[in-house]
């Protein structure tokens, strides 16, 4: 059984009419509060460039352990996170997963780049430097027009989130689920039951099923994205933001019912600056109680990254 997660066509609402940018803004509004998703369409990534991500991804993640190691990087920024590191939030057992980080790349007279540092890419694989930050890119113009959106169905200023996360510290995440014959400690899953640490999250088709999303009545359901589509979900930084307008989306990557599959995903999640304080517009309370003490999202994020075990 599926769940009813709508599809928008990003021109809708950037090249579209009133009737169909008000159109896009309620139906995106209203699936993310609804269900926790919403599927997009008509964004820039190509399935070329997609195909070429997930081949640059087989081909790292393919190295000996000893390779992929040298690339270790802290507090879960560029680099590589082995096997058996991650953790959900309140969750003991590990995650059946190992990722790759790329994060903001800014040139070093940025004010920024000694938040960011330089993003780091592995020898072994020229091509994943170039398929990786094609698709940081594309991405990153794609959160930034459903980011106005939400905006506008918050009744805020166009430009109020998507403005967060200009030069933001989002990352785009690589993971390898590897075949659970390989490793697969009693009571594991390959992503237990989260929500996202960030404002949304951009999700590329997988190369296997095995999204699911929780509904707000407590069901699971499977979600997956159409070739081409882009699955996108709400984050705690925007929920937390817009005062629990939108909730955050709770969701998890079940196992196969086979041991040999083995599953890619290439999740961006979109950040604000370290310096963005999440903090809930006087529009989003108005006179109801706020629900949460102002933070920097970088703070926010440090606090995460403890909780899941990347810190």
């Amino acid at each position: 059984m599926a769940i009813d997660v709508a599809t928008v066509h990003l021109d809708d609402f950037s090249k579209g009419t009133g009737a169909t940018r008000d159109a896009f803004v309620s139906t995106l509004g209203q699936s993310l509060v609804e269900t926790g998703f919403v599927k997009v369409d008509g964004h820039q990534v190509t399935g070329r460039d997609i195909e070429a991500a997930y081949g640059a991804a087989r081909d790292f993640f393919a190295l000996p352990n000893d390779a992929k190691d040298a690339y270790v990087r802290p507090k879960g920024a560029g680099g590589y996170t082995p096997f058996g590191t991650e953790h959900a939030k309140d969750s003991e057992a590990i995650d059946l997963k190992e990722f790759w980080h790329v994060h903001q790349d800014v040139p070093p007279e940025h004010p920024l780049f000694a938040a960011y540092g330089p993003n780091v890419f592995p020898a072994e694989v020229p091509h994943f430097q170039p398929a990786m930050m094609r698709l940081y890119r594309d991405l990153e113009v794609a959160a930034q027009t459903l980011l106005e959106a939400i905006a506008v169905y918050l009744g805020l200023p166009e430009r109020d989130l998507a403005d967060m996360v200009v030069d933001g510290r989002s990352v785009l995440r690589v993971i390898h689920y590897p075949p659970l014959a390989q490793a697969a400690p009693p009571g594991a899953v390959r992503a237990a039951a989260h929500e996202d640490i960030n404002l949304i999250t951009l999700l590329p088709a997988a190369t296997e099923s095995g999204l699911e999303l929780l509904d707000r009545n407590g069901a699971w359901y499977p979600v997956d994205g159409l070739e081409g589509e882009i699955v996108v979900d709400a984050g705690d930084m925007l929920s937390r933001h817009a005062n629990l307008k939108i909730p955050s989306t709770t969701h998890r990557v079940v196992n196969p019912d086979v041991d040999d599959v083995a599953r890619y995903s290439m999740p961006f999640f979109c950040h604000p600056r370290p310096e963005v304080v999440l903090d809930a517009p006087p529009a989003l309370v108005d006179g109801e109680e706020k629900l949460f003490e102002p933070i920097t999202a970088d703070a926010f994020l440090d606090q995460r990254l403890a909780e899941i075990g990347l810190t």
